[in-house]
């Protein structure tokens, strides 16, 4: 059976059609947050099947495939590549209403042409006619980025990283940006059991002796600095719940080191540490004129059994309902009355707290970047027909979408970038639609400002690409 994927897929009406096929569709891609590997960019590594492309570390089908009562063997256990990407096949039938039915059958199409739906029946002629096509250079992971020109990529990166694939690529003067981006979640985890083993790292990365926490924010200025050399534009944080606790440095000075001692801290202190290393880490990227991205409110690793069995970002992770909106006026406010308010992106988990963050974003903005706090696309659970629509509709009530800078994968896998297009469509969609039931002109000139803007031109001005 053929696909339903068409020419104007998701594309309702006249004025949507227009917008996506004239403006949006060969635009390039900006994706500036995601999980790829910087080692395989560098490589220019080629898969070996369409499961290892495909399956390998994606929570997203792994959900989906435990809800559908498959075995843990046929997802992250010992079955062959094969074997797990028929249980990917068996599934894929019963995900209608789930965005990884378009994105599967998306993905088959644009890039392999492959115009089949997957089920058990057509998995085995899928899996020798995609395995065929990854095999030529024309699917490496550089010809994959260049097919769908893709001008910059964010990985995400640990303070510790050595960065080698990323030095390597920026003296080669490789044509897209592969930027890293900060992610100093485990510098901050201070209540965690491996935070003192990172601490160590941290030591010996930055050449800096931590015995106190002034030498703790020596150590990790000098690793900025050292990520900004390499090409580094924004950082990132996952913020489960969001915290402020006021503080002074004396205090932290000694919960530093009686953390370092072995002791546990306090709810109170956890949350003064945080606190005072986020506003630290703050100035830093406000002068280097970093974008700072809080991703704010996952309940993670909520399945024990399997958490020991597996281990973290295996699909167990799911959304949090903690408030944010005072902790987080509180935090944004404490760098803004210094005039050290980095550029920064707000992203909710949790769909419930859309209008605080786009209200939240409002009380920031200046004339130094136009948009320059973001309410962020949405995210994760939210990254569907519905809640992208939403994440856009409530951005456009509260704030300026025309500044929005759009879509990210958020992928460990380099043919999501395909998701790309599906938000294009969306977008247009959406605009469409507002035209045609008369709410904005169809001024063509506006309506294509503001595609190529959230598109594409939004975030490279905004990331000073």
């Amino acid at each position: 059976m053929k696909t339903f994927i068409t020419e104007d897929f998701l594309l309702f009406n006249k004025t949507a059609k227009e917008l996506y096929h004239n403006i949006a569709k060969d635009l390039p891609i900006i994706d500036y947050h995601n999980h790829l590997n910087d080692v395989e960019i560098l490589e220019d590594k080629n898969y070996s099947n369409l499961s290892e492309i495909w399956l390998a570390g994606d929570h997203y089908k792994w959900r989906a495939m435990r809800a559908n009562g498959i075995d843990e063997a046929y997802i992250t256990g010992g079955k062959n590549d094969y074997e797990k990407f028929l249980a990917w096949a068996k599934t894929v039938p019963n995900t209608f209403g789930n965005p990884l039915y378009h994105w599967t059958h998306l993905e088959l199409l644009r890039y392999f042409d492959i115009d089949k739906v997957l089920n058990e029946e057509s998995a085995p002629e899928i899996w020798e006619e995609a395995n065929a096509k990854l095999a030529t250079p024309e699917f490496s992971v550089r010809s994959l980025l260049k097919r769908d020109k893709v001008e910059f990529v964010g990985t995400t990166d640990d303070p510790i990283d050595n960065l080698h694939s990323h030095s390597k690529m920026l003296r080669e003067g490789y044509e897209c940006k592969v930027s890293p981006s900060f992610r100093p979640d485990k510098g901050l985890a201070i209540e965690k059991e491996e935070f003192i083993s990172w601490v160590e790292n941290l030591s010996e990365v930055s050449g800096v002796s931590i015995n106190s926490y002034g030498d703790f924010l020596e150590a990790l200025a000098k690793r900025v600095e050292f990520f900004g050399e390499i090409g580094c534009r924004s950082s990132d944080h996952g913020i489960n719940v969001m915290f402020y606790e006021e503080s002074n440095r004396n205090e932290i000075d000694t919960l530093f080191k009686k953390r370092l001692n072995g002791e546990e801290l306090t709810e109170r202190e956890t949350n003064q540490y945080k606190t005072h290393t986020l506003q630290t880490l703050g100035e830093l990227y406000a002068d280097k004129g970093w974008v700072m991205q809080l991703h704010i409110g996952p309940l993670r690793n909520n399945n024990t059994r399997m958490f020991e069995r597996i281990g973290a970002d295996s699909g167990f992770d799911s959304m949090n309902d903690r408030r944010v909106a005072e902790k987080l006026a509180k935090f944004l406010d404490s760098l803004e009355v210094k005039g050290k308010l980095p550029k920064t992106v707000l992203y909710s988990l949790n769909s419930q707290d859309y209008q605080v963050l786009a209200a939240m974003a409002g009380n920031f903005q200046n004339a130094e970047v136009p948009g320059k706090v973001q309410f962020g696309t949405a995210w994760w659970y939210n990254d569907t027909i519905d809640g992208m629509e939403d994440q856009m509709k409530t951005l456009a009530n509260t704030g300026l979408i025309s500044n929005f800078i759009g879509m990210l994968t958020d992928s460990r896998s380099f043919l999501s970038l395909s998701r790309h297009d599906y938000f294009r469509r969306i977008l247009c969609n959406l605009l469409g639609t507002w035209v045609e039931e008369g709410k904005v002109p169809k001024d063509m000139a506006l309506l294509e400002k503001y595609v190529r803007g959230i598109c594409y031109e939004n975030a490279k001005r905004y990331f000073s690409i």
